[in-house]
């Protein structure tokens, strides 16, 4: 087995581990494999790639898709690290408004698997953070949507000793209580 799944306080999470295989020239892993993702209960379709880039304290979320358009996504750190984020925002959920945060990194290699009805953030920590997420529905601009990363009704321990760097979008997102509900997934 090329990977170790570690399911997360909130089930459907999972934190992906994989085998590395390292020498003095540099390490090899698979980074994803359909069969063994299917069988540890993943079986998503995966159909886009996507490269994000960020400096030190640049918070990013928490961020979905609506409706149709809803993602689930499989996170990696390429450079630096991040503490990742997913929140629960499936209405009907038992662990509705209840996250999950993990450090992600170059150098621990996991990846997270967050379903479609949960909301995702990340916090870059290192000076150059680069991650990579593979997402089972294109991106749909009119169905991005957002939570406020600071809401007080989840209450997220960010662990961060800095005053986080916000786009305008993020600092402006409504409140758990605030999103629609109906156009969750």
């Amino acid at each position: 087995m090329s990977f170790e799944f570690e399911k997360q306080k909130i089930q459907d999470v999972i934190l992906v581990k994989p085998r590395v295989f390292g020498d003095e020239r540099g390490f090899f892993m698979e980074t994803y494999k359909k069969s063994e993702f299917e069988q540890n209960g993943i079986p998503n379709n995966f159909i886009q790639d996507n490269h994000s880039k960020s400096s030190k304290g640049v918070l990013r979320g928490l961020h979905y898709q609506a409706g149709e358009h809803a993602q689930a996504k499989i996170v990696r750190c390429v450079k630096g690290r991040i503490y990742d984020v997913a929140v629960d925002i499936r209405p009907e959920s038992k662990t509705f408004g209840q996250y999950v945060k993990v450090e992600l990194s170059q150098d621990n290699k996991h990846m997270l698997f967050i379903p479609r009805g949960f909301a995702h953030g990340f916090a870059a920590l290192s000076e150059e953070v680069e991650i990579l997420y593979k997402a089972d529905n294109e991106y749909a601009p009119q169905a991005d949507r957002g939570v406020l990363w600071c809401d007080e009704d989840i209450n997220i321990d960010w662990e961060i000793d800095f005053e986080p760097l916000l786009s305008e979008k993020d600092r402006t997102q409504p409140r758990l209580k605030e999103i629609n509900k109906k156009e969750i997934m």
